[in-house]
Parts: structure tokens; sequence; C-alpha cells
């Protein structure tokens, strides 16, 4: 879980603190930015960072790129605020080490930059931790709706969270709750089934991915309620 201390609001300060003085960049002032201040209110820090963001900064941290089209460097020169692994996009070698070291690169990249705003790093983790190889993989949507088993669909969760975790990530895009109407669509497995009480129902997976609380322990992976407007 290297790649996951870097997500602690003190751990990240003090980092971006170091990377900013190893890359040579030298603090205008000698007290610390307000927004870099875990004891500051939220709203405070974020006011404080936005008024220090240029507006390619911003125009950056709205963006998100596919890993393999933005290595380390370039996410860090554009100021990106994301990352996704898609479907089957891994590093080589494709183990949970390799991504953490991946992670722990693009981390130290964005870190580096002025401001040191950590980025996002997502994966579509959808029945387990599906895109390394070696992870433990669960049926899909549709096998878990026909259980009705709501806690066995948050029990999944927390475990694919733990996957997710080991290997650094910070957000996983699912589950996956669209209402599927029609058995002739491709994507129907992803479906839980075809009432928006059943979709509801297993939306118990975003608790088990992120916790009782986001953040709450070192397994804690934010979630993604999607596809529901339109998908089906």
């Amino acid at each position: 879980m290297r790649g996951r201390r870097l997500r602690t609001s003190l751990t990240v300060t003090g980092l971006a603190a170091a990377a900013l003085l190893t890359a040579g960049f030298t603090p205008a002032v000698t007290e610390q930015p307000g927004y870099r201040d875990p004891a500051a209110p939220v709203p405070e820090r974020v006011q404080d960072l936005m008024s220090r963001m240029s507006l390619d900064d911003k125009l950056g941290q709205m963006v998100q790129s596919e890993r393999v089209a933005a290595g380390p460097q370039e996410a860090a020169q554009y100021r990106l605020g994301s990352v996704l692994s898609g479907g089957g996009s891994a590093p080589e070698p494709n183990t949970a080490e390799a991504w953490a070291d991946m992670y722990d690169e693009y981390q130290r990249a964005a870190l580096a930059t002025p401001l040191g705003i950590p980025l996002l790093y997502g994966v579509d983790a959808v029945h387990g931790h599906n895109n390394v190889h070696g992870a433990t993989i669960y049926p899909h949507n549709i096998g878990l709706g026909a259980t009705a088993d709501p806690d066995l669909v948050r029990r999944i969760g927390a475990a694919t969270a733990e996957e997710v975790a080991a290997t650094g990530i910070d957000w996983d895009f699912a589950p996956c709750l669209c209402v599927a109407r029609d058995d002739r669509w491709g994507r129907t497995y992803e479906s839980f089934g075809e009432t928006p009480q059943q979709a509801s129902a297993m939306s118990s997976a975003v608790t088990g991915l992120q916790g009782e609380r986001l953040g709450g322990s070192p397994s804690s992976v934010l979630a993604t309620a999607k596809h529901y407007v339109g998908d089906g």
C-alpha cells in the first residue's frame, strides 16, 4: 500500500514540501500556504488554493487522461487532475507491485509541481480488481443480482477495495447501477437486474468499497455509482 500513504493530508503536505525543495523551487514566503494546512477549514483551503492557480492549472485539474495517453511527466506537465486505467490498461509486468510503483511515479511527479496538487488515479475494478493479474475475480453484476443478497455484494465490494488499495489506486469506477431492460444489449451483464429497486439495493457495493466513511480505513477507495442515467 505504498502509494496509499500519499493520500493523507499530513503526508501529502510533507511530501509536497519536500518535492518542491528537491525540485529546486523556492517558496515565495516562509510560512506554509493556507491550502497546505490540514487544520484549516476545507472551504478556506480551497479558496486559498484556487487563488494561486493559473487558468492552465484549473483546466488541467478538470481533465482525466487514459494512462497510455499520458505518462507521469506528461500528467504533471499539463497539471492533470486524474488518470484512468481503463479496461486492459495495465503496467508491464502486470503485477500488484508494478501497479503500486506506477502509481507512486505519477504521484511523485504531481507533488513536484509548483502547487503540489496530488492526482486521483482511477481503475475499472468492476468485479474484483480485474485489470490486475492474480486478483480475485467475482461474478459480474448480473450474477450477483441473482443472489438477491445486498450484504454479499457489500462484502465483495470491501474485498475488492482491499486489493485495489494494495496497488495504491484511489478511485474505483464501480458499481454499475444501470437498469437493463433489453437482453439483446451487449452489456446487460453489467446490470444487477431490470428493476430500480434491485439496483438500489445492490448499491451496498458503494459502502463496501468506501467503508462507512470514505478514507476511514487504509482499504477505503472512492466508489462511482455509474451508468444509471440513460443506460441499458
